[in-house]
């Protein structure tokens, strides 16, 4: 079979599981990863967070080495650069090679960037104004301009992974205005802010959620990636009151939900954290058209049970125990959930990415239990 007809096999896995068909084999699996592909095969993580075109080459290579026991279906992102990260969280990012000694974790450097007499200059200026000047006085400022991912050559990603018959699920993502204000503010900060401002605040989401988001669904669109991350971290309803949450983050989630679908994309929630208390919510939204990609702390067996007919579940083999625990076990809690969440509207998947320090055996095992299980 050429890498053509095995790509379009493990798509129409992942498809036929967000539309909650059941797959004509089996339960589809995805990886995500990064720092983990530049351990695995000996690479500097210098080497491979500053360059984005090695970044794709050392995770193929990390596939490779994951497939000699079981192929996955799908990667999640296909390179990497943390400096995209600074991108939605509004705050530094000390990289391995420029800030920190070689093979020491990238490290996001939560501090008040933002302060609250910026919130005026928001309302002012208009977000894309203030988000274009605030990156390059504040974030990217004393960042050497070869290391920035856009100012690298271009490489055409899924075009990479295809040559191995290997989807890529996205390039692009979306954020509630909530996730950026609180990486600018640091947290502490910010939920002051939300008691002692909230009116304020509100505003400043509403000219946040007005900005145009049209490129990266024209991106993805053009470039053949199926999904769109919905990013949700601090997001997570067991940081906030019901009411707090109701009211500074359904709405623009939502808001960013529907556009995703409406631009005929897949919103891939990429949610941490602990999501059981709203679940019943997201009922309301449309079926069949989504992921919910949970890290461990979502209890994923209840929300298979409330939006099982509803919507596919991702995830949720905890990063803890990829990095500590056997393969036997891995495989066992694995093929667990498959059993109990599939066969239809479930993928498997690690809880978020793949840590740096996981054994390989471990994430071979996970991808085993699906596709050997």
């Amino acid at each position: 079979m050429n890498h053509r007809s095995i790509l379009d096999n493990r798509l129409n896995r992942i498809l036929k599981a967000v539309s909650l068909e059941e797959a004509p084999d089996r339960v589809p699996v995805v990886l995500e990863y990064a720092s983990f592909a530049a351990r695995v095969t000996n690479t500097p993580q210098s080497e491979f967070l500053l360059n984005l075109e090695r970044s794709i080459e050392v995770m193929i290579q990390a596939w490779h080495l994951v497939a000699e026991k079981a192929e996955a279906d799908a990667i999640n992102y296909g390179r990497f650069s943390p400096y995209n990260l600074s991108l939605g969280w509004l705050s530094k990012v000390a990289v391995p090679g420029v800030d920190l000694p070689e093979n020491v974790p990238y490290q996001v450097t939560e501090k008040e960037l933002l302060t609250t007499n910026d919130y005026d200059s928001i309302l002012e200026k208009g977000w894309p104004k203030f988000y274009k000047t605030f990156l390059q006085e504040r974030v990217f400022n004393d960042v050497p301009h070869e290391y920035l991912p856009w100012n690298q050559p271009a490489v055409d990603v899924r075009a990479e992974w295809e040559k191995i018959g290997v989807p890529v699920l996205k390039v692009g993502t979306v954020a509630p205005p909530f996730e950026y204000l609180c990486g600018g503010r640091g947290m502490a900060n910010f939920y002051l802010d939300l008691l002692e401002i909230p009116d304020k605040l509100e505003a400043v989401m509403n000219e946040i959620i007005r900005h145009d988001r049209t490129n990266v669904y024209r991106k993805s669109k053009e470039e053949g990636y199926p999904a769109v991350w919905v990013g949700g971290w601090r997001t997570a309803p067991e940081l906030l009151s019901p009411e707090i949450w109701r009211r500074f983050v359904w709405p623009y989630l939502t808001h960013l939900i529907h556009e995703v679908i409406d631009h005929k994309l897949i919103p891939l929630l990429h949610f941490d954290g602990n999501w059981d208390r709203e679940l019943e919510r997201f009922k309301k939204l449309p079926a069949g058209k989504m992921i919910f990609a949970f890290d461990g702390y979502t209890d994923i067996i209840r929300a298979k049970e409330i939006l099982g007919n509803h919507s596919c579940i991702m995830g949720d083999v905890p990063a803890v125990m990829l990095f500590n625990s056997t393969p036997e076990e891995v495989y066992e809690y694995s093929l667990t959930l498959v059993n109990k969440l599939g066969p239809r509207g479930f993928i498997l998947h690690s809880g978020c990415d793949i840590p740096e320090n996981a054994k390989l055996e471990n994430v071979q095992a996970m991808v085993s239990a699906a596709v050997n299980g």
